[in-house]
């Protein structure tokens, strides 16, 4: 049995977290539709890739996923009063964007040993309309170095969250579709990378393309 990533007060915390604000925020204000969430594997490593298109993503998608998610976010997210500890509770751990962070690969790779699941999203940053257009080989690699199989998801409708100018974030229905589980790559040579990667996107899209 693989050991906790984090202790069991951390978890608790999480899991209080999660019952309390995040679920009935997705649910009651967000309306949000969950499809395919017996795709989910319940143990074992596991890379969960997807979309972004809102600060929110990481704390809905983990919601989701009926196991804790430990998500790369970007170092920005962390300054932010309140959001910080709330990402923080949820597992996250921060990613410098521009660059090849190589402590976040680190990070993930060291959930995935310990029986978490790790988020990435494919593109790396937030895309207006919530549609990957650029894919990076991030979850891949991961992936790869784990041994994990991947896990596509859609978020729809997270990006109309957020509006410039206003505090609450808006309540707009939200749709969750969970995909089939992809076999870890066998190595991590590039071009089996790139491949793997656009296979994630090509999913990720068309789930996307469902809407509501």
């Amino acid at each position: 049995m693989s050991k906790s990533r984090e202790p069991v007060e951390s978890l608790i915390l999480y899991y209080l977290f999660k019952w309390s604000i995040v679920s009935p925020m997705l649910h009651l204000y967000f309306r949000g539709r969950i499809y395919g969430a017996e795709n989910v594997p319940t143990s074992g490593p596991l890379v969960v890739v997807s979309n972004h298109a809102s600060d929110f993503d990481p704390p809905i998608l983990s919601n989701c996923m009926r196991r804790p998610v430990a998500f790369m976010a970007k170092e920005e997210l962390f300054k932010v009063p309140i959001l910080k500890q709330a990402i923080t509770l949820y597992g996250a751990y921060p990613v410098k964007r521009e660059s090849a962070d190589r402590s976040a690969i680190r990070s993930a790779i060291q959930s995935l040993e310990n029986g978490w699941a790790t988020g990435v999203f494919l593109q790396g940053t937030r895309t207006p309309d919530g549609r990957i257009t650029e894919p990076k080989l991030g979850a891949a690699l991961i992936a790869a170095k784990a041994k994990a199989p991947l896990l596509p998801v859609s978020l729809w409708g997270t990006h109309a969250i957020s509006v410039k100018g206003l505090i609450v974030p808006q309540s707009v229905p939200l749709t969750i579709r969970i995909g089939k589980v992809i076999d870890a790559p066998t190595s991590s040579d590039r071009e089996e990378l790139e491949a793997l990667t656009q296979r994630c996107a090509t999913e990720i899209n068309a789930m996307h393309d469902l809407g509501r």
